[in-house]
């Protein structure tokens, strides 16, 4: 064992340990720049820890040598390069940092990514007692720590799972989330504790959370009015007769010009809705002088007064001469108004005015006969959540204001226990006792002292309880989870919500970790419309999807770019998602696939013929289309660029971290980014070789840089490119017989080699040197399934459980679906 004091040497480098810091004897500093500083720094940790065993254990005699002998030429006292002299780190492996530390130096030499290629290369056998002692202390710190504490923390609701934890338990449709602070991520996912910190502002904003979810779910009048009505656009004062934008039909009323950026658009001004609520929009249109092709156009809502307040609802297509009818219910503020605008014409009013005005205009428009309106949608009155914690009480008029109602009781203290507890039960997912729900009846009690009436102290008490640490934060103890503990992390796992009641039934009967209980209920809930949640959450972090809006493309380099398109980008990920997990179809086919679900927009994108519309189908993807998996999905090589270009370092880490599991270290503060040159008078692939000649860079981008070329073939908003697009040299660019403002720029060259040697000519042949390892892609997602579903990344000692994972799927064709029941039944998912 290390001692206090006790002096011992590597190499050159005489240390001696005292009060768990190795401390150099003539530490010194040189001004030579080294290789990248962090992983330094984690050799630097096990060369002087290992150092500081002394030779009691061949183990420890055998770590000495190897880091004597591969290590101190470059990291020892006589060091040649600035920053490399860090022999004087900390060695206690109760540390986290340092053990985390320690846990990336086990993943570098394993991944043969130290030493480096340049040095003399340590053999297998030299390499495993070295991954063992590492293994065996690592393990052994984070056992200690696991027995004491688990190895997830303490988490509170993210913001997600409090509003469909509110909708749930109260039957409230409330947008609750912009009400609270955004949360923060790690690991890559918001539902991890050790980021989800709590606030006296987020408290206050809990208060207000409280206050608008329960007015929404107790009814306190008769059922509000609403609007039932439809709207004929040639009663609107803004759509007239005649003109340069429309022309009034017997049945309708033509609308020919699509040019947003005029303001053209038709809006509802006789519509203002009354409340917030679920609307139903219905209409009715067809195209008009299209030349037997659809037309599309899209709907919005608004504010009256700012007409720039929009929010894109959804995008329809009609067919010619067709009357047909569209429908989608939305949620909706109050106060908002609906306008309508029209895709793809390319028309302005004054080209309608210089063919002779609306009336004579032989041009393609879309034909509006009428649209419907009504809402709010309320399924029933009083709404379920007032019967949720009412039932059938008795209301009786308010004294204290007029027109209102509310809920009495005969036995006011009986009744206030009776609901609390309910109430209580499923707002802390699990089974409640009489000291459970007294601090909540004492207010009630008090408030009725106070001279409030029944219902206004029982909502002190219910409010009380939602901002109670029980329903705010999910408590688990260290060890295995007992079974209301599984229910609420099986919820929030596929759900992002709280238990339903046959959840919470089978956790009181003691019975939901029976694995074909556990197995079912999983099916179950993976059927259930509430699984939406688990595809946006999970997929729409793991691939980094909710980065879409982090750029726009620069209009001037990419103009085909608009918000219809993202909006079918942003699809395709979630429905292949949805189809691989439906039909439990292998996760090699997020690498690589022979379908997905494209609309017309898309398959245009993709150069992808027979598409039509803006309906989503499953697809068939040509061999030479280069498509096929998440990889060369739109949404992500946008969300893997920026406005202007793409970088193969970006792109690069993005395949390391979400595919592979193997993230790259973050750079070194003091080197300076690449940024492409736009340009035209070099290439990414000419500055990077420059930047990869750094020694503290090479080693890295050695890694980073092949998948990031591979999919240099596809530019920012994920279109097919044989060269870059240009905005200084290159030859004149035409399409449809349009010159565009950017120019053809240098060729576009995606081959390279991986570490191991293994070469590419193109993102085809580089999917299929992944697809050669699928143990590895799946452990990667296991990870990253582990992480989301239990709040908290597995460690290096967690490997044999996800070797276990892994070994279990690959029996069963490494079905995604198949690998979510593995999770679930797995025991880093069942503790703590």
């Amino acid at each position: 064992m290390i001692s206090p004091g006790r002096p011992f040497a590597v190499s050159r480098v005489e240390c001696h340990f005292n009060r768990g810091t190795v401390v150099p004897l003539g530490a010194g500093r040189h001004p030579e720049r080294g290789r990248v500083k962090t992983l330094a720094v984690l050799v630097g940790t096990l060369l002087a820890a290992a150092g500081s065993l002394g030779a009691q254990a061949d183990g420890d005699r055998q770590v000495r040598e190897f880091f004597g002998a591969h290590c101190t030429e470059c990291h020892g006292a006589e060091v040649k390069k600035k920053g490399l002299r860090l022999d004087t780190l900390p060695a206690t492996f109760s540390d986290r940092e340092v053990r985390d530390r320690w846990a990336q130096v086990h993943d570098r030499i394993r991944l043969g990514e130290m030493p480096p290629k340049a040095h003399a290369r340590p053999t297998p056998d030299e390499i495993k007692p070295v991954l063992a002692w590492i293994a065996a202390r690592v393990d052994g710190a984070e056992a200690e720590k696991r027995a004491r504490e688990g190895r997830t923390v303490l988490r509170r609701l993210n913001r997600v799972e409090y509003q469909n934890t509110m909708r749930d338990l109260l039957g409230v449709d409330l947008n609750l989330m912009d009400l609270l602070p955004p949360d923060a991520s790690a690991n890559g996912f918001d539902n991890v504790g050790e980021a989800l910190h709590a606030s006296s502002f987020l408290m206050e904003r809990y208060l207000d959370a409280a206050d608008l979810a329960l007015n929404a779910a107790i009814a306190n009048g008769p059922r509000p009015a609403g609007i039932k009505r439809r709207f004929d656009l040639k009663k609107e004062g803004s759509v007239k007769a005649k003109g340069d934008v429309y022309r009034h039909l017997d049945d309708a009323v033509a609308i020919f010009c699509s040019w947003e950026s005029a303001n053209v658009q038709v809006c509802l001004w006789s519509l203002r809705t009354p409340l917030p609520g679920r609307y139903r929009i219905r209409l009715s249109g067809y195209g008009f002088q299209t030349g037997g092709r659809p037309v599309t156009f899209h709907l919005k809502d608004g504010s009256f007064i700012d007409t720039g307040d929009n929010r894109t609802i959804a995008y329809f297509d009609v067919p010619e001469n067709t009357p047909t009818v569209v429908e989608i219910v939305e949620r909706l503020e109050a106060g908002k108004t609906l306008r309508l605008a029209v895709d793809g014409l390319g028309v302005r009013p004054h080209d309608i005015a210089k063919a002779g005005g609306a009336e004579g205009y032989k041009g393609p428009g879309l034909a509006v006969q009428w649209i419907d309106v009504e809402g709010p949608l309320l399924e029933s009155w009083p709404p379920a959540g007032h019967r949720m914690l009412f039932a059938d009480m008795a209301q009786a008029p308010d004294p204290q204001r007029r027109g209102r109602v509310e809920v009495v009781s005969a036995a006011p203290a009986a009744d206030a226990r009776r609901i609390l507890g309910d109430f209580a039960r499923r707002a802390f997912r699990r089974a409640v006792t009489d000291a459970d729900i007294r601090p909540f009846v004492a207010r009630v009690e008090a408030k009725m002292a106070e001279g409030h009436s029944f219902e206004r102290a029982l909502r002190a008490g219910l409010k009380a309880v939602l901002i109670s640490p029980e329903f705010l934060f999910l408590r688990e103890r260290p060890g295995r989870l007992d079974d209301y503990s599984l229910a609420s992390r099986l919820s929030c796992f596929l759900w992002s919500s709280m238990p339903d009641e046959e959840l919470l039934v089978l956790a009181g009967r003691g019975g939901l970790a029976k694995p074909d209980v556990l197995r079912g209920q999983v099916e179950r809930m993976l059927r259930d419309p509430r699984a939406k949640a688990f595809t946006e959450n999970f997929a729409g972090q793991w691939l980094n999807l909710r980065a879409i809006d982090d750029t726009v493309p620069d209009p001037g380099l990419y103009p085909d770019y608009d918000d219809d398109l993202k909006g079918s980008m942003l699809r395709e990920p979630h429905l292949f998602f949805d189809e691989v997990l439906k039909d439990d179809l292998s996760l090699t086919r997020f690498v690589a696939s022979d379908f997905s679900l494209l609309n017309g927009p898309l398959a245009k994108l993709y150069g992808i013929p027979g598409v039509e519309g803006r309906e989503f189908r499953k697809v068939a993807l040509p061999p030479e289309s280069h498509r096929g998996g998440v990889l060369t999905m739109a949404a992500v090589l946008k969300v893997t660029a920026n406005g202007t270009n793409t970088s193969p370092v970006l792109r690069g880490a993005w395949v390391l971290e979400r595919i592979l599991g193997t993230p790259p270290p973050r750079p070194p503060v003091d080197v300076e980014a690449v940024e492409p040159d736009i340009r035209g008078a070099t290439t990414i692939r000419q500055q990077l070789a420059k930047h990869r000649q750094r020694p503290e860079c090479a080693g890295c981008h050695a890694r980073i840089d092949p998948p990031g070329f591979a999919l240099e073939s596809f530019d920012v908003m994920g279109g097919w490119r044989e060269n870059y697009r240009s905005i200084g040299k290159g030859e004149p660019v035409d399409v449809g017989g349009r010159r565009m403002s950017y120019k053809k720029g240098p060729a576009v060259d995606p081959a390279d080699a991986l570490l191991d040697g293994r070469s590419f000519r193109n993102i085809d042949e580089y999917k299929q040197l992944l697809l050669a390892n699928p143990d590895g892609l799946a452990r990667a997602l296991a990870e990253k399934l582990l992480t989301y579903a239990t709040g908290g990344a597995p460690t290096r000692s967690d490997g044999p459980e996800v070797d276990a994972l892994v070994r279990a799927v690959r029996g069963k064709k490494y079905g995604l679906r198949s690998l979510v029941h593995e999770v679930v039944q797995s025991r880093l998912f069942q503790s703590k």
